[in-house]
């Protein structure tokens, strides 16, 4: 039997009637979805529609206020007990988060340290990892995402691009099981949209489980296993990247694609 699927039977990410207000406005409307091991989910839809919020809620940045939302089998911030849901305490979910890495739309990489020492921050300090190793893999990750020969540089002497690579051998360093981009190159120039796709395109390829908010169509198609198109707050449609850009089947879904394809 395949180790990997004895490994993880289950989803790696999994939502059940997720919602999530704030104040009165309700922006998550009872998410139900799931991404298996090794699968590289993309979301797109219209600016406010719950997307990023999304996300946020997978790795407990946001608290959920109903529904089930599990990581490789495990509630997040939260455990079940006598079929009540109790939130965990801060150090349990840090501990969660550990298996999760994110990437965000801001590169928010520590100015006064090397591209480096950014890398070697977190399995440094969370971690317990001595120094030495966390070099070696440091230098090792940067030389992955294409930035093996800017290990000394600081944030402010690299591109928007350059900085976003870092970001995401940022998260690689934790070794998480999971993948999370919101919008990773939304505030970069279009010349350097390429790059920072191109690190997450070998991602995928390495059997990464990635979900990426995204506008990049053009990723979405050759490198998601499923695409969701979300509205309002809710799951319009989902399936095959190609068939859903090709041939969406909700009205909704072909008007937001006839804007930006």
């Amino acid at each position: 039997m395949d180790t990997e699927a004895q490994a993880s039977p289950h989803a790696m990410v999994k939502a059940e009637g997720v919602r999530k207000s704030f104040g009165s406005l309700e922006v998550l409307k009872g998410i139900d979805l799931e991404v298996a091991p090794r699968e590289v989910m993309c979301v797109i839809g219209p600016s406010g529609s719950g997307k990023s919020t999304f996300l946020r809620c997978v790795n407990h940045l946001e608290k959920i206020n109903s529904g089930r939302l599990s990581v490789d089998g495990h509630l997040v911030g939260y455990r079940e007990k006598g079929g009540k849901l109790h939130e965990l305490k801060d150090s349990e979910v840090a501990s969660q988060r550990q298996d999760i890495g994110m990437v965000f739309q801001r590169f928010n990489l520590f100015p006064h340290m090397t591209a480096l020492e950014n890398v070697m921050e977190a399995p440094s300090q969370v971690k317990g990892l001595r120094k030495e190793a966390c070099r070696e893999q440091g230098a090792a990750l940067l030389e992955r995402v294409g930035l093996g020969n800017r290990v000394h540089s600081y944030p402010n002497q690299l591109s928007g691009g350059q900085q976003q690579r870092v970001a995401i051998a940022r998260a690689l360093a934790m070794e998480p099981k999971l993948m999370l981009f919101d919008e990773p190159t939304s505030a970069l120039d279009p010349e350097l949209v390429g790059e920072v796709l191109d690190v997450m395109r070998s991602l995928a390829e390495s059997g990464m489980t990635m979900m990426v908010v995204t506008h990049e169509m053009g990723f979405a198609r050759e490198v998601g296993d499923t695409l969701v198109f979300m509205d309002d707050g809710a799951v319009v449609e989902a399936g095959d990247p190609k068939r859903v850009l090709t041939d969406p089947q909700h009205e909704r879904t072909r008007s937001f694609l006839s804007k930006v394809l």
